[in-house]
């Protein structure tokens, strides 16, 4: 007896949806194997411990979201030994050039960094930026703080520090290349002309790493002890033991970032106020922002993306510093990654 043609198929639509089961089951899942994806993550430096804690934050969140979703998601960490923004424009083609499905960057320095970007997203590559934006390239948004609200912040700590009789302010600010440094140094300049009594001595540019950045503050107060006050638009000195000698009994002194070791000096009275910045976040919400944009096609509200500002004090620097021991994670848990890769 001939089977009738809508018999046959509905007959050859169930026996494809008995195949598709049965690869299902094979893979021991009961159903489809998961997606993976691939994110790139392109800090300043190894050197600068607030990266180690935007490193957390991607794994972190590359951990969560691969529970939450089913998928497989892997961060491919890149990241110079010091500061070198040619060397991250190479790390970023060759992560475009791998295939990865996304790529979050602080950048160095824009000028250097936005070509790359462009060419990068030009080939299908989605690129978020952190930290250090660039705000001429085509990056489809930026999570960090409002660098010139920062730097007011900062001088507005600063100044409570160092009362009503004012003085000579140093700002200490780092790379003279990297734009969020500069618009954390307007803030302060901006802040400094509305405040009676006070001056900005000058602005002090240096290697990015903790040594260097000590060297920088002692040379400069041995050679002006007329400076009252410190705003430092970055906190490296602070990693070092010692780098304020013959410095805190002289200035005042407010810095950005607040991790344990620069805590210490809160603690000690050598450092009156610290700016807290996210860094933690800076890689959890850089792979939130990529993995919303390749597995759901969703975009932030807004490009800018912007978190509050908060302040260490002696008051609450136990607190904080217990915050940030979760933050930069457990060396142990790191030491067996191959290079470049969770």
């Amino acid at each position: 007896m001939m089977i009738p043609r809508l018999s046959r198929r509905a007959l050859l639509a169930f026996s494809a949806g008995l195949a598709l089961a049965s690869s299902a089951l094979a893979s021991g899942s009961g159903r489809p194997a998961a997606k993976s994806y691939e994110f790139g993550v392109i800090a300043k430096s190894q050197s600068n411990p607030v990266f180690q804690a935007a490193r957390t934050g991607a794994i972190d969140a590359a951990r969560d979201l691969s529970k939450k979703h089913g998928v497989d998601i892997k961060i491919n960490w890149r990241t110079p030994t010091n500061e070198d923004a040619q060397l991250q424009a190479q790390y970023l083609e060759q992560l475009a050039t791998q295939g990865v499905d996304g790529i979050a960057i602080s950048c160095s320095d824009a000028n250097v960094l936005t070509k790359a970007i462009d060419s990068a997203v030009d080939s299908g590559v989605p690129i978020v930026t952190f930290d250090s934006d660039a705000p001429k390239s085509k990056r489809f948004a930026y999570y960090g703080i409002d660098d010139v609200e920062c730097g007011r912040k900062l001088m507005r700590e600063l100044a409570a520090a160092m009362g009503d009789k004012g003085g000579k302010v140093a700002v200490l600010a780092g790379n003279q290349n990297a734009p969020n440094l500069q618009a954390r140094v307007r803030g302060v300049r901006e802040e400094l002309a509305k405040l009676k009594g006070f001056e900005l001595k000058e602005v002090y540019y240096h290697k990015e790493t903790a040594n260097d950045a000590a060297a920088k503050v002692q040379e400069v107060q041995t050679a002006n002890p007329d400076v009252a006050g410190w705003a430092m638009v970055g906190g490296w000195p602070l990693f070092t033991k010692n780098a304020l000698d013959g410095v805190y009994d002289k200035a005042k002194v407010a810095a950005v970032d607040a991790l344990p070791e620069q805590i210490e000096y809160v603690k000690a009275g050598q450092v009156q106020a610290l700016v807290v910045q996210d860094c933690y976040g800076w890689g959890y919400q850089s792979v939130v922002m990529l993995f919303e944009k390749v597995h759901n096609n969703k975009t932030p509200e807004k490009v800018v993306n912007t978190f509050e500002l908060k302040t260490v004090t002696k008051d609450n620097a136990e607190q904080y510093q217990d915050l940030w021991k979760k933050w930069l994670g457990s060396k142990d848990d790191k030491k067996d990654e191959p290079a470049g890769r969770k």
